[in-house]
């Protein structure tokens, strides 16, 4: 199997058309189909750009193709499909050999259909060659939403909403999140300094630059950092500089008493119990047993002690009477913030989704905030800019509640809304598009 024919597999995988087949992320169908495949590193490499790339930017091959396929009775095979779409990504987003690639291309139609259609493929491809089409400009569309999502591959209904967040960045936005995503890490310094930390990823050949935004922050270059994270035994781990930047807001403080809710596998525990310097006490809340359990893990490893609670933080799980300093909310969410990170995700995410998640948003910062001390502070923050999820969400919890909204770090001033919050916009700098807001009880 060379590189062509797996990305064609991983395609497969991800939008599986025969029934009872489940559809598997991008990472998780690449990884268990490199497992199984004999490529040596450039093949790896140049599989995983055309199945990532042929992922992301399908909607814009479907234009360039729907010209040369012509009208048809019936639509082509699912399989002969994804071949026309990976050789025309080959052939428009990297430096391919024309021909080469079309005799490949039309060599797997000929495996994975017949003769028929391994012509219609060489007739697609090489009139794509010939008539080289210009890709898709504003004036051939009425609606400069529907160019944007043609043209960057995105669903409309996410343009639209971006442009309502975002109306002076939106092509930018549009743009970006089909750049590659920004590597980051997050030093824990119960184990090392960032200073300690930068000196080892330099002498490893990479080229890591401090975050102006978060102290203890790397962004990274020069590969990513994931595959080295293990081999760190818990001195750093990988986190987006936008995904750390909730524990700079909260700004937890040696000695003081803290929650983390919806925890995860624990980044942000590790980031606030850093912070504290081993001082105070922390509590974590995560309703999935097996995170719970990977979570422990990672605290123990990277020496932070707390209690951890296993249930649904939309529900009362903690003792009445409890009170924190400050509370983390790092909520479920669409994740329309992070499409650009993961291929299949524009695909997958829905424009209900935000109206779908809003309520369960609201009934957990309603049930946490109640656990905030006279004085104390939440922050809620979610991957996503879907203002249902987002300003709604707070706006009505303050309407109810007496919080009100407290200062945002001066370093975090670049992305501070007119009502006071955080909003990171997708994909520029590669950062994940991110919304924190900072709450404060009332004494």
């Amino acid at each position: 199997m060379n590189a062509r024919e797996l990305a064609l597999h991983v395609v497969r995988d991800v939008f599986p058309v025969e029934a009872g087949n489940a559809e598997r992320g991008a990472q998780e169908a690449l990884d268990y189909r490199l497992r199984r495949a004999d490529l040596d590193p450039r093949d790896r490499s140049f599989a995983t750009e055309l199945a990532y790339g042929s992922i992301k930017m399908r909607r814009t091959l479907d234009w360039y193709a729907a010209a040369f396929v012509g009208q048809r009775s019936k639509p082509l095979p699912p399989a002969i499909a994804e071949i026309v779409r990976l050789g025309l990504y080959e052939i428009v987003f990297t430096q391919a050999d024309d021909h080469a690639t079309v005799f490949e291309y039309v060599n797997l139609a000929k495996k994975y259909g017949h003769k028929g259609v391994a012509g219609l493929v060489n007739a697609v491809l090489r009139s794509f060659l010939r008539d080289r089409p210009a890709p898709p400009a504003p004036q051939d569309f009425e609606d400069p939403d529907e160019y944007l999502g043609v043209a960057c591959s995105l669903p409309n209904w996410l343009v639209r909403q971006w442009r309502a967040a975002f109306p002076d960045a939106i092509e930018a936005i549009c743009a970006a999140v089909n750049l590659p995503a920004q590597s980051a890490i997050t030093v824990n310094r119960l184990r090392a300094s960032v200073e300690d930390i930068e000196n080892e990823l330099r002498a490893a050949g990479a080229t890591p630059q401090r975050s102006i935004y978060v102290e203890e922050t790397l962004v990274v270059g020069g590969g990513s950092p994931a595959a080295r994270e293990r081999a760190s035994q818990g001195a750093w781990f990988v986190q987006g500089e936008s995904p750390a930047m909730p524990v700079a807001v909260l700004n937890p403080q040696p000695g003081d008493s803290v929650l983390d809710v919806a925890s995860g596998r624990g980044n942000k525990a590790l980031q606030i119990a850093a912070r504290m310097q081993g001082e105070g006490s922390l509590t974590c809340v995560e309703r999935d047993e097996r995170r719970s359990a990977m979570l422990a893990e990672r605290l123990t490893a990277g020496g932070a002690a707390a209690a951890i609670v296993v249930g649904d933080a939309t529900t009362e799980v903690l003792p009445p009477a409890s009170r924190f300093d400050r509370v983390l909310i790092d909520a479920p969410c669409s994740g329309v913030g992070v499409v650009g990170r993961h291929p299949e995700a524009r695909w997958r995410k829905r424009a209900d989704d935000g109206a779908r998640l809003a309520p369960v948003q609201a009934a957990m910062l309603e049930t946490m905030a109640a656990h905030v001390a006279p004085g104390g502070v939440v922050v809620y923050a979610v991957c996503s800019t879907d203002p249902r999820e987002t300003t709604e969400v707070v706006d009505g919890f303050l309407r109810r509640r007496e919080f009100t909204r407290g200062l945002i770090p001066e370093a975090l001033a670049p992305f501070q809304t007119a009502q006071g919050d955080v909003l990171v916009p997708p994909g520029l700098q590669g950062r994940d598009g991110f919304y924190i807001a900072r709450l404060e009880r009332q004494l």
